[in-house]
């Protein structure tokens, strides 16, 4: 089951139906979509609105994994999760987050993300958390980095982009929340 997260300024809630335009905006929106998966302009809405439904269908039904929607002062601002990881080289859970481009720059992604490691680390009980990032996303890789995450593995995609494998330890500096 999903739990409530809250952080000094931020809630993160277990979805509900009403939020469904709210993800599908975050993720086809050109500057915060791009670092999910292969970014909007190659993944229609309506990709976007059927994985909504497996948030409900498979994940939250199955209780795989903890997923939330992002809230500052009630508002609707992001998406996070910390799932077992699909990556065949990477053995382990890693979080994911993304926040509205309209809420960069007020520190929410350093408090977003380290309240998900901490939740690793507290209440998955993880000796690591990991994160896989674009290597073009300065902004993510700077947050990771400031709250004590080591990059540890570059991976060459598909594509021929870069992904960077980042891992937090057990005892490591990090902020905490």
């Amino acid at each position: 089951m999903t739990p409530e997260l809250r952080t000094e300024r931020l809630v993160l809630t277990p979805y509900v139906p009403a939020d469904e335009e709210d993800f599908v905006g975050l993720f086809q929106d050109a500057a915060s979509g791009q670092w999910f998966w292969d970014g909007p302009e190659r993944r229609p809405a309506a990709e976007d609105r059927a994985l909504f439904g497996r948030i409900f269908s498979m994940i939250y039904a199955e209780d795989r994994f903890p997923v939330w929607a992002v809230r500052h002062e009630g508002r609707f601002i992001g998406h996070a999760e910390i799932k077992p990881s699909p990556e065949s080289w990477l053995n382990g859970h890693e979080i994911v987050y993304g926040l509205t481009a309209n809420s960069w720059g007020h520190g929410f992604g350093t408090e977003l993300a380290a309240a998900l490691t901490a939740y690793g680390h507290d209440a998955l009980h993880l000796t690591e958390v990991h994160a896989t990032v674009n290597a073009e996303n300065a902004r993510s890789l700077k947050v990771l980095k400031k709250i004590g995450f080591v990059h540890t593995k570059d991976v060459r995609e598909d594509d021929g982009s870069t992904t960077q494998l980042l891992t937090h330890r057990t005892g490591s500096d990090s902020v905490r929340i």
